[in-house]
């Protein structure tokens, strides 16, 4: 296989940014999640410049819910990032990491009264995922801006459950109900507007980012024209994807972007009523997916009806094969020169079958001893970690400027039992 840049093979060892990665395991432990932050920030930055060199009212919202770690955080906010976060705790998580509140989007869902009061009271712009939360959210105060999700009637991901729009989906509203919903806010007395769409996760394909914008477009010029307001932003969103399996190509950034900014000039051109909105894109997968390696330690080797590699990594550390069927890629990173010799599959230690990283897959002879190294671990990865079957939350670290340097503390048991009671009567 072809490694990332930030990955190489010296005397038969994974390397990650410089740092061997045999030498991190006797450092941290596994399981161990190890950032490249010059991977990171190229990522950043090759999206950033593929976007804003066609339009200069461009912002990055970067998506906590990828991966949330402060660390990175911070990398982002130095590179520029303002915030996408989709829950009060990632609204807590930017704050700390600097993010001024002008610079975090809130798109929560079916929220509570408490989270639309603490998000109002904090300052973000608020983006609603349904009309009639605007009724339950201005008994607390009147938003200057408000913005609200819609769901085009189509959608795309590399796997079902992550197509975030469509008929099936959960989230935003047709167009008849933003008109309605933008109508509400108009009569409520709020003067600014956004407008937001999230319709998939890890696309690969080009034409669907132009495609879907042109209607998002045609959804913003819709409600322009019915009720007479222009956008402050137009948000279309993530889903920008990165090649999983080796049958997989790299998306075009620079191809997407000159689609999107085309259908984004088409319809502004067309209806001078939107206004001059701030396009805004809201990347998390493309940002950190691929800069991140988890490393993880062969347990136990089992041939039966199967050959089974065990690891210390399962589902608990990175949920994505189980609940997708999700692809990655696994080295062994103390013997990379090592041929594959045959379908092996690798399971972590959870009391769950599907508690699979990667099946029949093609892997070297390996043994209680070897290091994995699962590639592509970035987004969604410790992000979805569990303590299921009683397994602490895994270590994370960052290579920066040729040194790692821990940003994620391996959780103790100590640190589980601390929130647990036992009742005076059961003593």
């Amino acid at each position: 296989m072809v490694l990332q840049e930030h990955l190489t093979e010296r005397n038969g060892s994974l390397f990650i940014e410089g740092v061997n990665s045999l030498e991190l395991v006797r450092e941290f432990g596994t399981p161990l999640f190890v950032t490249s932050s010059a991977r990171v920030v190229s990522n950043y930055r090759r999206i950033h410049r593929a976007f804003s060199s066609k339009r200069t009212r461009f912002r990055i919202h970067y998506a906590l819910k990828a991966n949330s770690n402060l660390a990175v955080l911070r990398l982002l906010k130095r590179e520029g990032a303002s915030a996408d976060c989709s829950s009060i705790p990632e609204i807590y998580f930017a704050t700390f990491a600097g993010y001024r509140p002008e610079e975090i989007l809130y798109s929560g869902n079916y929220n509570s009264d408490e989270e639309l009061k603490f998000a109002l009271e904090s300052g973000v712009t608020i983006n609603l995922d349904d009309g009639p939360l605007l009724n339950r959210l201005v008994r607390f105060g009147k938003p200057e801006i408000i913005s609200f999700r819609i769901n085009p009637g189509v959608g795309k991901g590399g796997f079902a459950g992550i197509t975030t729009a469509g008929p099936a989906a959960k989230f935003g509203m047709r167009e008849r109900e933003a008109i309605a919903a933008y109508r509400t806010a108009a009569k409520l007395g709020i003067k600014r507007f956004g407008m937001h769409m999230m319709t998939g996760s890890n696309i690969l394909d080009c034409n669907y980012f132009g495609m879907i914008t042109g209607r998002l477009m045609k959804v913003a010029s819709d409600v322009s024209r019915e009720l007479g307001i222009s956008f402050d932003f137009i948000d279309i969103g993530g889903g920008f994807g990165i090649p999983y399996g080796p049958s997989e190509n790299e998306l075009d950034i620079t191809h997407t972007a000159e689609l999107v900014v085309n259908a984004f000039e088409e319809a502004l051109s067309s209806n001078s009523g939107i206004g001059n909105p701030e396009l805004v894109i809201e990347p998390g997968r493309y940002i950190v997916g691929d800069s991140t390696v988890l490393l993880s330690s062969v347990t136990h080797v089992k041939r039966s009806y199967s050959t089974f590699v065990g690891c210390d990594a399962g589902m608990n550390v990175l949920l994505r094969p189980a609940l997708y069927g999700a692809y990655h890629e696994v080295l062994i990173a103390n013997a990379m020169t090592r041929r594959a010799k045959s379908r092996v599959n690798i399971t972590g230690q959870i009391c769950e079958n599907t508690d699979i990283i990667a099946r029949n897959r093609m892997l070297a002879s390996a043994r209680s001893g070897d290091i994995l190294a699962i590639l592509n671990a970035g987004a969604y990865g410790f992000s979805m970690g569990s303590r299921y079957n009683g397994r602490p939350l895994a270590a994370e670290v960052m290579i920066i400027g040729g040194r790692a340097e821990l940003t994620r503390e391996r959780e103790g048991f100590a640190e589980m039992l601390s929130r647990q009671r036992v009742p005076p009567s059961l003593l």
